[in-house]
């Protein structure tokens, strides 16, 4: 049977051996086994273990469909940053064999992406004209230094800050960008073209124009969708995505869509890039270092939302510290080799996570594959309608929204669902990044409220499991006469103090009177600080004046040593603290005997 909070420890019927002779001077939370170091920091090789033709067949495939898709996103980003589109393509190569490398996230997908280039262009257009030599080489140079801030944090181990995005949020912050992503492509489906710049107002524009929609555009969009839908349903080991990719470019190339109407990709400078060290004054490099923090944190808030987001559907985690170093490495890499800042693609990723990828091979074939397109076939990527490639992401956006999860939400808390509501919503109406900061803020507060109102209880032995238990879910559990045992699960602090001091009196008020002895079970009391010994103290004074006294039950050696640190020892009474709940209510009953 699996203990609760609030068992009793007691004597174990079964050989027992000293932790000393067991760990000999190990620690029990060391492992046993050290991994070796090309493991530790190369995940890759971990997920190779067990790798079959038929694993290798799946990511090909992936990486190939991504490839595909990745060039003329990366076309876009690159202008929209203010940058030669050369830049763009050149960002997806080594950066993507050093995240395929080093990524603990199986299936996410980095490259130019839109939020980091906003901030690019917003950071640049002070110091060079727009797309000029000086312009792209100062692109670079953030690049690296956007990659130096990822290494400083890697060493000082801030991963820990991506904690603080809860289940809530990562489930509300992946829907918004389902439905962004989603919203983002109605003018490629459509050939229509909107002015706003607000998601929700250009789609109001967009619905506004429909009589107005390209046919040839339409019938592509609808096609590509049909094919998409009958694949999975039909034949859902076929690479639908890439099967639409192809289809596209062929059948664009035979009927001439271009002349329909119907956008394409455009033509794609040939060749792959230089190495050079970006060569900028000290002072430039100084003005650099804030826009580089401001991506740094975009990218990395984005990147582990959007990994951890994959991941927990897979059942796997999330390093954030190697995911600091593998960012790190790959801006480095950018910067490097001509290219731009990079981040995490929600889009490709989705469609990288639809084509079943099972690991970071389809990056490296992703990697091959771009090297080869750059080489040899960028003529035909200039066929690729623009809507095939929204129905692409369409396609792999709605299967991000997953309604399993908003249910399992809302059965374990409504406040739960309401907070993913909220990020959902913040992420449609006013954008990604404003929503990065309001979810780390709604996932703060939801840890302030946590604590501030912990689980409690009122505790009785149950006949049925030998224990000490809540009450409210073991009707069947006894309860000793004017005795009291009262459970919270939670470090005692400011916070909750007054949570504290009202919940234990109200158990007080509501039991059977007389009560002669309260048992406060400090089995999950991490901790306490000024305000909790307030209240202690408060509560110790009030029993006291009501002839009630207070045992403290089940109490870590570290509580014990604060107890005593504060002065609350001496108040309580050493005499008045107990090994378990058992021993404190015998202590109370005895007394009550005599």
């Amino acid at each position: 049977m699996t203990d609760e909070p609030g068992a009793d420890d007691g004597p174990v019927d079964v050989p027992l051996a000293s932790f000393e002779s067991v760990y000999k001077g190990r620690s029990p939370f060391a492992s046993v086994t050290k991994p070796p170091w090309t493991r530790r920091y190369v995940p890759l090789i971990e997920s190779m273990n067990g790798y079959s033709a038929r694993r290798l067949r799946v990511d090909g495939v992936a990486g190939l469909t991504v490839a595909a898709l990745a060039l003329p996103s990366a076309m876009a980003y690159a202008e929209l940053a203010g940058l030669p589109v050369t830049v763009g393509l050149y960002a997806l190569l080594l950066p993507v064999l050093a995240y395929a490398l080093l990524g603990t996230g199986l299936r996410v997908v980095i490259g130019p992406e839109g939020s980091v280039a906003l901030l690019v262009a917003s950071a640049l257009a002070p110091l060079a004209a727009t797309g000029s030599a000086e312009y792209v080489t100062l692109a670079a140079a953030l690049a690296i230094a956007v990659g130096g801030i990822f290494l400083v944090a890697r060493l000082l181990r801030l991963g820990w800050i991506a904690d603080y995005f809860s289940q809530s949020v990562l489930v509300g912050y992946i829907t918004g960008v389902a439905v962004l992503m989603i919203l983002g492509q109605l003018e490629k489906l459509t050939g229509l073209a909107s002015t706003y710049d607000g998601a929700i107002q250009a789609t109001i524009d967009l619905v506004r124009q429909l009589g107005g929609a390209n046919p040839a555009t339409l019938v592509v969009s609808v096609g590509a969708f049909a094919i998409l839908i009958v694949l999975g349903r039909f034949l859902p080991r076929w690479p639908g995505a890439l099967v639409v990719v192809v289809l596209g470019i062929l059948v664009s190339w035979l009927l001439d869509l271009e002349a329909s109407g119907v956008s394409v990709t455009g033509s794609i400078p040939a060749g792959l890039p230089s190495f050079a060290v970006p060569r900028i004054s000290g002072p430039d490099w100084l003005s650099l270092a804030l826009p580089a923090v401001a991506i740094f944190l975009v990218g990395f808030s984005d990147s582990i939302l959007t990994a951890r987001s994959f991941a927990a559907r897979h059942g796997e985690t999330i390093d954030a510290d190697q995911e600091m170093l593998a960012f790190s490495a790959a801006n480095v890499a950018a910067g490097f080799s001509q290219g731009m800042p990079i981040g995490t693609s929600g889009s490709r990723t989705a469609v990288n996570d639809s084509m079943k990828a099972t690991s970071q091979v389809s990056g490296l074939v992703s990697f091959g594959a771009l090297v080869l397109i750059l080489l040899f076939l960028t003529g035909p990527i200039r066929y690729l309608p623009s809507a095939v490639l929204g129905v692409v992401i369409v396609y792999a956006s709605l299967k991000l929204i997953d309604p399993a999860q908003w249910r399992e939400l809302a059965r374990s808390s409504r406040i739960e669902v309401a907070i993913a509501a909220i990020t959902t919503l913040v992420v449609v109406v006013v954008g990604v990044l404003p929503a990065i900061g309001v979810a780390v803020l709604l996932s703060i507060i939801d840890v302030i409220r946590r604590t501030a109102t912990p689980d409690d209880a009122v505790l009785g032995f149950s006949d049925v499991d030998q224990r000490y238990a809540d009450v409210g879910t073991h009707p069947d559990a006894g309860i000793t006469p004017g005795v009291v045992v009262y459970r919270i699960q939670e470090r005692l602090f400011f916070a909750n103090a007054h949570f504290f001091k009202r919940r234990l009196w109200a158990a007080v008020d509501g039991a059977p009177k007389p009560v002669r002895h309260v048992v406060l079970d400090a089995t999950m009391i991490s901790g306490i600080d000024a305000s909790a010994v307030g209240a202690i103290q408060e509560v110790q004074s009030g029993l006291r004046s009501r002839n009630i006294t207070l045992e403290v039950a089940h109490a870590t050696d570290e509580l014990r040593e604060a107890f005593a640190a504060t002065g609350l020892t001496e108040v309580i009474g050493a005499e008045h603290f107990h090994g378990t709940v058992t021993a404190a209510v015998q202590a109370c009953a005895r007394e009550s005997g005599r």
